[in-house]
């Protein structure tokens, strides 16, 4: 496949502050209409929301399809887009479900490859969803030892071994601008942060205002290295945006009692100051030299309206002294108070 470069490279330097993830309309954890997804991308664009993260892996193909119809609506040269390589999909068997771990999403069959082969036909396959010759970053998905499990040392040694080379290749050409990482665990972020050779990390959970575990290690070599980090997770699965919620999650899982307790003793602070919990979920992060952009997610026009607003809000830096002197967030954490 023939790849048309952009007119010219935009990443790292030039980082949008506030983007949206594509997760939750690849239907993760509910399912939305089509008619539900442009319109939340709608305004998320009337919102002025210029970054939009999607992966193969949300909805099975759903989310990038979806991104790439919003895509037609936009002036391509003023959107950023980062999307993700690591998977690859087959079309299910006649009469099989091969959906997993999602509500809804397309009937593909899924396996990991991330060898340079792999990587291109994934990417490949990302740009016939998505519509589009190029994306503005790439990102190496999932590649977590927990995740994989046995299958980790493999991935690992094919990303190494060609991977991560052949995404550099594409950057060098000037088919993508930049190339990332995910990270969903403090382990494997303290792992490879120190070593891996990329121009950001998309961290999902180990830096969020419930969380500053990744302060002293990850992020910190972040810094001294360079490396850019992008928040992909601010409200941590819903528990800084709705701690009161019934059966709000956590890292993608039911919020134990002790993490609603903390959040709602932050959130107790927070309105003490006027300042609604979301905002300070959003703001806190890009306090951090090493955060150039948080990337929350949104399933509706009033959700993308919300978290523009919150992003924008100005918040007394007294909020962050207070957390501090009440041992809800890490001391040394960056707030600029």
């Amino acid at each position: 496949m023939t790849v048309i470069a952009p007119a010219a490279p935009r990443w790292p330097d030039d980082w949008p502050r506030f983007g949206m993830g594509g997760a939750s309309l690849g239907n993760i954890f509910a399912e939305y209409s089509e008619a539900e997804a442009q319109a939340t991308f709608a305004a998320a664009w009337d919102a002025g929301v210029r970054y939009f993260d999607t992966a193969p892996w949300y909805g099975h193909g759903l989310s990038e399809h979806r991104l790439g119809t919003a895509l037609w609506n936009f002036p391509r040269d003023q959107v950023f887009v980062s999307t993700k390589v690591g998977r690859i999909y087959e079309p299910a068997r006649r009469g099989e479900d091969a959906r997993v771990q999602w509500k809804g999403g397309l009937n593909f069959a899924v396996r990991y490859d991330y060898s340079a082969d792999g990587f291109a036909r994934s990417f490949e396959q990302s740009q016939l969803r998505l519509g589009q010759p190029s994306v503005d970053a790439l990102i190496i998905h999932d590649l977590d030892q927990d995740y994989q499990g046995a299958a980790f040392e493999g991935h690992m040694a094919a990303l190494v071994g060609s991977g991560l080379a052949y995404l550099h290749g594409l950057k060098a050409a000037g088919v993508i601008s930049a190339v990332g990482m995910g990270m969903n665990t403090l382990a494997d972020f303290a792992r490879i942060a120190p070593w891996i050779d990329v121009d950001f990390f998309l961290v999902a959970m180990p830096y969020t205002l419930a969380d500053q575990a990744a302060l002293h290690g990850p992020m910190a070599e972040c810094v001294r290295r360079g490396i850019k980090v992008v928040l992909g997770a601010p409200f941590a699965s819903g528990l800084l945006a709705a701690p009161s919620a019934p059966g709000v999650m956590y890292a993608y899982q039911p919020a134990t009692p002790e993490m609603v307790s903390k959040a709602l003793a932050i959130e107790a602070v927070c309105l003490r100051h006027g300042v609604p919990l979301a905002a300070a979920a959003l703001q806190f992060p890009l306090l951090h030299p090493a955060v150039v952009s948080v990337i929350p997610g949104a399933v509706s026009p009033e959700q993308v309206r919300s978290n523009a607003a919150n992003v924008a809000l100005a918040i007394p830096p007294q909020l962050w002294v207070d957390l501090k002197a009440a041992n809800l967030i890490d001391p040394d954490a960056p707030t600029g108070a």
